[in-house]
C-alpha cells in the first residue's frame, strides 16, 4: 500500500475512532476529557497502536485505558463496518502521558518566573 493512501486511511481510520468512543456508554470511558492524540498503524493493517491523552479524571488514565482495550472487538467491528474495509486492525489502546507532561512543565515554569520577580538576580 502507497504511503499516500496509508497515511489518508491512517486519518480517516482515527476520525471514525474518535467518533465510536464518543457513542460508547461505558461509564469507565465516559466523563473527563478524552483525546486522541495519535494512531500509528502498521502497513499491512494488521495492528494500530491507539494514543490517548485522559484530563480530568479520577484514578487517572489507567481504568480508561482497560475499558477501552476490553472493548477493542467491537471497536475493530465498528470500524470495519463503517469503513467498508474487509480487514480492520487490532487495536491496542495506551496512555499517553504528553499533555500531563506539558501541563507539569508549564506549572514548573510559572513557579520558577513567579520566583524570579520576588527575588530578582543581583549585579555584580
Amino acid at each position: 500500500m502507497p504511503t499516500k493512501n496509508h497515511g489518508r486511511m491512517a486519518q480517516d481510520m482515527k476520525r471514525e475512532l474518535i467518533a465510536i468512543i464518543g457513542e460508547m456508554k461505558d461509564p469507565r470511558v465516559t466523563g473527563g476529557l478524552l483525546t486522541v492524540t495519535r494512531l500509528d498503524v502498521t502497513p499491512d493493517l494488521d495492528q494500530a497502536k491507539v494514543y490517548i491523552s485522559i484530563m480530568g479524571r479520577e484514578g487517572g488514565p489507567e481504568p480508561v485505558v482497560k475499558a477501552l482495550n476490553k472493548a477493542s472487538g467491537h471497536v475493530r467491528t465498528e470500524i470495519s463496518r463503517r469503513m467498508h474495509i474487509r480487514k480492520a486492525p487490532r487495536f491496542v489502546f495506551v496512555a499517553d502521558e504528553g499533555a500531563a507532561y506539558a501541563a507539569r512543565i508549564n506549572q514548573l515554569l510559572g513557579e520558577l518566573a513567579a520566583e524570579e520577580t520576588l527575588h530578582p538576580a543581583e549585579e555584580s
